[in-house]
């Protein structure tokens, strides 16, 4: 196997006959484009294999790593373990300029070159396993919502006030009585 900084694959060896080419790789900062891409908490790691059956091309592969996303109470930066898996059929036209999606009949993508990148199906299959939101840890806090501070570290005199103006303040003692 090549060990790869560069998320592609060179597949010259069997464009012509059967055969499988493998490859894998380290994702050091960011999984996908620049602009928009997935931080990442650590360097992920990738492998990706593709085989020729006979006119088209099996690619499957994985990709391990730790996302950092935002803490959806505190907004601290969350490493959150991301672990993704890829299979998706190719067919091989050459003069196509990089790697070309067809749905009908059924979903190929098309490629052109021997040298393919798989930077575009590493990241589609990192960003489909992230979680919607992450928690830094369980009892979390959260910021206060009049002044922003961090009520993890501190407690400020908003966070009294709104404890008292909660509807709920009436059924505080109600556990209490069933314990």
């Amino acid at each position: 196997m090549d060990l790869k900084n560069v998320q592609s694959i060179n597949l010259a060896s069997i464009l012509k006959e059967p055969g499988s080419k493998s490859a894998e790789g380290v994702i050091a900062q960011r999984v996908g484009p620049e602009k928009g891409g997935i931080l990442l908490a650590e360097p992920a790691d990738w492998r990706a294999t593709v085989t020729h059956m006979g006119g088209e091309f099996w690619l499957s592969g994985e990709i391990h790593g730790q996302a950092l996303m935002e803490c959806r109470r505190c907004l601290k930066p969350t490493p959150v373990p991301v672990h993704a898996y890829f299979q998706h059929l190719l067919n091989y036209q050459p003069g196509v300029e990089g790697v070309k999606l067809v749905e009908e009949p059924e979903e190929i993508y098309y490629f052109g070159e021997p040298d393919l990148d798989l930077s575009n199906f590493l990241y589609q299959a990192f960003a489909l396993e992230l979680p919607l939101t992450a928690v830094c840890h369980e009892d979390c806090a959260g910021l206060c919502p009049v002044c922003g501070a961090d009520l993890n570290e501190t407690e400020c005199e908003h966070t009294k006030e709104l404890k008292k103006k909660t509807p709920f303040v009436a059924l505080e003692g109600l556990l209490k009585e069933f314990s």
